[in-house]
């Protein structure tokens, strides 16, 4: 059933209040005008603007009307039932002697009543209105719906540029549709422009750009980070059994249409030692899915959202939703789960929204969820069937070492051939990746002090002087490697 007849269904129904939550107004008032046909009431509609207008027929300002309460007195009074659309009248439902006459005339029992349509960006409906609101949601457009939007631009485009056709091809137009998925019609005809208008070309470029104003948009206020930097898995030192482990289900999470009769995958938890690529891991795994990188910081949960945890986490997940396909990071996610008994029962309410969430979300939103502490997390989280799998990041070994050494070094456009792998990997035994970072960073300052050029001893020299985490805190990281084995699978 489309928009205008569930609309007409309910204006026939005599709802009194119909409350209309979006931004695209001229929409709203063109589907009205559509609906009202055959129900034989004349359509007015008010802004404190230019106040009181006819809109089913041309008859310009009916009266100026530009208080909000002589409207409604207006609207009291008037012997003919007629539809009233009142734009942006939300700041005026906190005056009570509105709120009293929108109720009287909702009270109104006649066969033909009166009937106020409420359209807004937003809109708090006060409690003793809402028993006799109904509440209209507007449709987002389908895939063809889409394409038709792109077509239009296409064809607007060309109309302006001496008939140039608009360059692109078919894979590139059905990925720029899945793209635009979740947006109301005028936020994706805009994207739609601005992708075409820059060049005249609708390119894999693009894509990006169009992700980040999706982002964008629907991002208002949440917790969510839009991770534009992605990471190559080249970047990330060892961890062959999940790089293996992301290859094979790579094909079935991006080709969310394909045949294959396969469930997508749902995520993985990554477990282990603070800064052993946790964190490297989740951005490489959006950069190996080619998808966008969504970062939801549980640690600012409760700081930034006092008393509404619930509500914005949702927004938060409905927005991931809404973006796939993407890799929505779940950083140090016992933070979020592990406030305890004395928050209010917050944190249990909390952990509820996120596991129904994962339970019956269908779209490709791939979840990687880092925890450095295993006992704060609850054990309704980390059961079987949460996560694809729980992987277990130790501390690199000694082939894995040269890797982080040769990763960072080149990073710094140090000649790899100009140190000694096999002694710095010796030196830097239990050190995490982040360590052995931070241990080239410190030579390169020495070499820049001294005016030499770094190399292996000046690095050792660094190792010598640092205490890894695996000395200061070696019970709590032993305790975490023998609750992993049996439980979890390594990274390597």
């Amino acid at each position: 059933m489309s928009d205008v007849k569930d609309l007409q269904l309910l204006l026939k129904a005599n709802t009194p209040i119909i409350v209309i939550e979006s931004s695209e107004e001229t929409r709203v008032i063109d589907m009205l005008q559509r609906s009202v046909v055959g129900i034989n009431k004349p359509l007015y509609s008010w802004t404190i603007t230019r106040g009181l207008q006819r809109q089913d027929i041309d008859m310009g300002h009916v009266d100026e009307l530009l208080d909000a309460t002589d409207v409604l007195k207006h609207i009291v009074s008037d012997p003919l039932a007629c539809l009233y659309v009142l734009l942006d009248f939300h700041p005026y439902l906190s005056e009570p002697v509105n709120v009293r006459l929108i109720k009287e005339l909702a009270l109104e029992q006649k066969a033909d009543i009166h009937q106020l349509i409420l359209v807004s960006h937003d809109i708090d409906i006060p409690d003793e209105l809402h028993p006799f609101c109904a509440y209209f949601e507007l449709r987002l457009p389908n895939q063809q719906q889409l394409m038709d939007i792109i077509k239009e631009e296409a064809g607007q485009w060309s109309q302006h540029n001496q008939k140039q056709k608009v360059q692109t091809d078919n894979k590139t137009l059905k990925a720029l549709v899945s793209n635009l998925n979740g947006l109301s019609f005028n936020d994706a005809r805009r994207l739609v422009k601005k992708a075409i208008v820059d060049d005249g070309a609708i390119s894999v470029s693009d894509m990006p750009k169009v992700m980040k104003a999706k982002y964008e948009l629907l991002n208002q206020d949440s917790l969510l980070a839009y991770e534009f930097e992605t990471e190559d898995f080249a970047n990330v030192g060892g961890m062959q059994n999940l790089k293996q482990w992301l290859k094979v289900r790579k094909t079935v999470f991006v080709d969310t249409h394909g045949d294959h009769g396969l469930p997508a995958p749902k995520g993985i938890l990554l477990l282990g030692v603070q800064g052993c690529g946790k964190s490297l891991v989740s951005r490489a795994v959006a950069g190996i899915f080619s998808v966008p990188l969504l970062r939801l910081d549980f640690g600012s949960l409760y700081n930034k959202f006092f008393g509404e945890s619930e509500k914005n986490l949702n927004q938060a997940l409905a927005t991931a939703t809404v973006m796939a396909p993407c890799v929505l990071w779940i950083d140090e996610i016992e933070k979020g789960l592990s406030v305890g008994d004395n928050d209010g029962g917050t944190s249990r309410r909390v952990l509820a929204s996120l596991l129904t969430w994962m339970s019956e979300n269908k779209n490709a939103v791939f979840i990687v969820a880092t925890a450095n502490d295993i006992e704060k997390l609850p054990p309704e989280l980390i059961r079987k069937g949460r996560f694809d799998e729980i992987f277990f990041v130790d501390l690199p070994d000694a082939n894995e070492r040269k890797d982080i050494f040769r990763i960072h070094l080149k990073k710094r456009n140090l000649k790899v051939k100009n140190f000694d792998m096999t002694a710095l990997s010796e030196a830097s035994e239990g050190f995490s990746g982040s360590e052995i970072e931070q241990a080239i960073v410190s030579a390169l300052y020495m070499a820049h002090a001294t005016a030499q050029a770094p190399d292996t001893q000046s690095v050792m020299n660094e190792l010598r002087a640092t205490r890894p985490l695996s000395v200061v805190m070696s019970e709590k990281i032993n305790y975490l490697r023998d609750w992993a084995k049996g439980r979890t699978v390594s990274v390597q």
